[in-house]
């Protein structure tokens, strides 16, 4: 499902952190969240997930106005995978993957956890190839594991418009790589759209369709990362200077980056380098000739 920005601003305490970000997010499409830190990026997820209200500008998914939707039903809607969103007492993976179900249960006080619930959790486990896992406790897992059932809980609530906050923090390699792999292909097919925030340029350019570019709160470009990703572009926006390259398989962009010095200077002033040869001592010099010459 699509999604609209509309001018969105949002500022805390008088500070802006976002300001007039306007953005069409195609449908079905795997977008990345990109930018330093502080540009805004958990914010705008936030705003798109309906927990925050901007306080100007509007925000659509479909034909629905985030602002306007009652908790519940955009909980149905959006699904949003925070940073460290690990349950707070240890749970089953099934368990985990059942909390996906509670937009969905009958009334306030209404329970969850019934054979249909079952299902839409095993399915979902099977989706992310972790079906094995579900008597597992969840703090036996890998932290690769457990980013798996993260999102087959995200994916139980059945969502059109599924949001990830960083979700390849601390994973190693391998495990970056099979969960971006995993969210590519999710996406798609179910008419399912994935907007997850990303500080690795590299894993947005070989895995999304698109990316928005933010900077201090500004969207400053958006589009395909083969046309954002552009070396001048992260200069401005990172202060590094990068080169873009084609990778040798696919040719997806492929970025190079170069220290950068002049952004962080060495914090030790520069020394004169010390001889290790110690000067002659004249005086123990002379005192030896002296003896020499009294012998003979």
């Amino acid at each position: 499902m699509g999604v609209i920005l509309d001018s969105v601003s949002f500022a805390i305490d008088g500070q802006a952190i976002l300001s007039t970000v306007s953005a069409r997010i195609p449908d079905g499409a795997v977008v990345g969240l990109l930018g330093p830190n502080g540009a805004g990026k958990s914010t705008l997820l936030r705003l798109i997930a309906g927990i925050e209200a901007p306080d100007a500008g509007t925000i659509r998914v479909g034909d629905s106005d985030v602002a306007a939707l009652p908790r519940r039903d955009a909980a149905r809607l959006i699904a949003l995978l925070e940073q460290n969103a690990s349950p707070g007492v240890d749970l089953s993976v099934e368990q985990v993957v059942l909390l996906g179900r509670i937009p969905h249960r009958t009334g306030v006080l209404g329970s969850f956890g019934g054979p249909d619930d079952q299902r839409v959790a095993a399915e979902a486990l099977a989706s992310v190839g972790a079906e094995s896992l579900a008597d597992r406790a969840w703090h036996t897992l890998s932290g690769g594991q457990q980013q798996r059932v993260q999102i087959a809980r995200a994916l139980a609530q059945q969502p059109a418009l599924l949001l990830l906050d960083e979700p390849t923090n601390h994973l190693d390699v391998s495990a970056q790589l099979s969960l971006m792999s995993l969210v590519r292909h999710q996406v798609g097919p179910a008419g399912l759209t994935a907007i997850a925030a990303l500080h690795d340029l590299n894993l947005a350019a070989a895995y999304c369709d698109h990316v928005l570019l933010l900077n201090a709160g500004r969207l400053v470009a958006a589009g395909p990362p083969r046309e954002v990703l552009q070396p001048s572009t992260i200069s401005d926006v990172y202060g590094v200077e990068a080169d873009v390259i084609p990778h040798p398989r696919d040719g997806h962009p492929v970025i190079v980056f170069s220290e950068p010095a002049a952004y962080f200077p060495s914090p030790f002033p520069a020394r004169a380098a010390k001889s290790s040869l110690r000067p002659p001592d004249t005086d123990s010099m002379t005192a030896r000739a002296s003896r020499t010459e009294d012998e003979t």
